[in-house]
């Protein structure tokens, strides 16, 4: 546990715990505030280490409304790049809060091949990228404008990843991805070349044939055949998404992870005030 230091010098003795080694360090903080904090002064202190945040969902357990796009964006972000291998240099160093860590996870199985990365020249069928895309949860629309969305215009594909500022648009000629430019989801226009395009998926729940008969299955377990009126169960069975879906995580998978399971032999430290953190949140 970091306890006695002042706050922002803390930040120094973790960078420097993480320096030393080569094994991740998993810091949890207090709070999604002590968190930030520490990210900031790690950033001062040691800009060169690398870095990864996981947050907490910004809702409560069973909560009817599922976690904003941005947030889940940024777990999804973070949990994909905890399974690459680490660069030649100390540690990484991932920030998460006592929130996050209780919370169980998909296995690693879920996002291990599920991150699609594209280059000018590389090729691939833009009627394969539609069907990645939609597996991968993203929605269809006529124009992008919200992150998770994707549209199609002849061989224009307009991609918005939820942990991207701004939405791709990935010009192909023929299989060939000619170029990757982002633009602004206000006014369609091109802000900029990006250079690649890397697509991961947009929600912890991917409805997929085996997810949705697992679902169904464990449903009906718990509660009983689904009678009159069930929006939830209706639109999960037709595989479409439906507001606070993602706390039913447990349906899904034949079982669940933890953030640990992410990392095998990371350094925990714990925040001042962590233990006293978990209890309530368990409570």
């Amino acid at each position: 546990m970091l306890s006695g230091a002042p706050e922002g010098f803390d930040a120094l003795v973790l960078a420097e715990v993480a320096s030393k080694g080569r094994d991740d360090v998993l810091f949890v903080a207090r709070d999604d505030v002590r968190m930030a904090r520490m990210a900031d002064a790690l950033t001062f202190f040691a800009s060169r280490l690398e870095r990864l945040e996981f947050p907490a969902w910004d809702c409560l357990p069973y909560d009817r409304v599922s976690p904003k796009a941005e947030i889940v964006g940024r777990r999804i972000d973070a949990l994909t790049r905890m399974l690459e291998k680490p660069g030649d240099g100390p540690g990484r160093v991932v920030l998460t809060t006592v929130s996050a860590l209780v919370q169980r996870l998909p296995p690693r199985a879920v996002f291990s091949q599920a991150v699609l990365k594209m280059r000018p020249g590389d090729e691939l069928d833009p009627a394969m990228l539609v069907e990645i895309l939609a597996n991968n949860g993203y929605g269809r629309s006529e124009t992008v404008m919200e992150p998770g969305e994707f549209a199609v215009r002849g061989g224009i594909v307009d991609v918005f990843p939820p942990a991207l500022p701004e939405p791709l648009r990935l010009d192909f000629f023929g299989d060939q991805l000619e170029a990757v430019r982002s633009f602004d989801p206000a006014s369609q226009r091109t802000i900029g070349e990006a250079g690649q395009a890397v697509f991961k998926p947009v929600s912890e729940v991917l409805l997929r044939e085996d997810t949705i008969a697992r679902f169904r299955t464990g449903y009906r377990t718990l509660f009983g055949a689904a009678k009159g009126v069930n929006p939830l169960y209706e639109a999960v069975s037709d595989g479409r998404r439906h507001l606070g879906m993602e706390h039913w995580l447990a349906l899904y998978y034949d079982r669940l992870e933890t953030l640990l399971d992410y990392l095998p032999g990371a350094r925990v430290v714990l925040d001042h005030q962590a233990e006293e953190a978990r209890d309530s949140r368990l409570e």
